[in-house]
C-alpha cells in the first residue's frame, strides 16, 4: 500500500519536473523582451486534473477485492504461524514437566527437537513474509496499471496534460481547483469497466 502511494508521489514529482521543463525551455517563448522589460507568456491552455487516491481505495471495487484478498492471506498465514507456535509451546511445556524423569540423552534429544521446531518456524515466517510482500506488490501494481489504463481512455477527449493522484499525506499541492476533481468519474468508470470483465 505504501509502495503504491510512494509510486504515485514519484509520478507527481516527475509531472512537476516536466512542467518546469516545459515552462522554462520553450525556445523563444520564455525569453525576456529587453526593450519593454516584460516576459512573453506561451499561448494555449494547460489543464491538470486530479483524483483523490483515498476515494479510489474506498470505492473502486477491484481495489477493495485486492485489499481483502491480501488481508485474508495475511490472516491465513497468521493462523499457520500460530499453530507452529502452539506446537512449540506444547513441546516445551512437555519437556519442562518430564525433564526430571529423563536421561541426559533424552533431554538433549528433546532440546534438539525444540531447536529444529524454532528453526522451522523462523524460516516459514520469513518465507511467508517474503511471499506476502511479493504478492501484495504485484497486486497493487496491477491496481495501479488498471487505473493508468483507464485514465488513458478517460483522457482521450478531455485534454488534460496531467492527471495526478492526491492524498491526505501529500503536500505537493498547495492549491487545487475542485472543478478539476474527476474522482467520481474515475470510480464510476473503473467500476463499470471492471463489471464488464466479470
Amino acid at each position: 500500500m505504501k509502495n503504491f502511494t510512494i509510486g504515485l508521489n514519484i509520478a507527481l514529482v516527475i509531472a512537476v519536473a516536466v512542467l518546469f521543463y516545459l515552462q522554462f525551455s520553450s525556445g523563444g517563448n520564455g525569453k525576456t523582451n529587453t526593450q519593454s522589460g516584460t516576459k512573453e507568456v506561451p499561448q494555449g491552455n494547460f489543464k491538470i486534473a486530479y483524483f483523490e487516491i483515498d476515494s479510489i481505495e474506498a470505492h473502486f471495487s477491484y481495489y477493495k477485492e485486492v485489499s481483502n484478498s491480501i488481508q485474508a492471506k495475511a490472516q491465513e498465514n497468521g493462523k499457520q504461524l500460530n499453530q507452529l507456535k502452539e506446537a512449540f509451546a506444547a513441546k516445551y511445556q512437555e519437556l519442562q514437566r518430564s525433564a526430571q524423569g529423563m536421561t541426559q540423552a533424552e533431554v538433549n534429544s528433546k532440546q534438539q527437537e525444540l531447536m529444529q521446531m524454532e528453526k522451522t518456524y523462523n524460516s516459514k515466517e520469513q518465507m511467508m513474509n517474503n511471499e506476502m510482500q511479493d504478492e501484495s506488490m504485484k497486486k497493487m501494481l496491477d491496481v495501479r496499471q488498471k487505473i493508468s489504463d483507464y485514465l488513458k481512455e478517460y483522457n482521450a477527449n478531455k485534454g488534460y496534460a496531467f492527471i495526478v493522484a492526491n492524498n491526505s499525506e501529500s503536500l505537493a499541492f498547495y492549491y487545487k481547483d475542485s472543478a478539476y476533481d474527476i474522482t467520481a468519474d474515475v470510480i464510476k468508470g473503473l467500476n463499470e469497466k471492471y463489471k464488464k470483465k466479470q
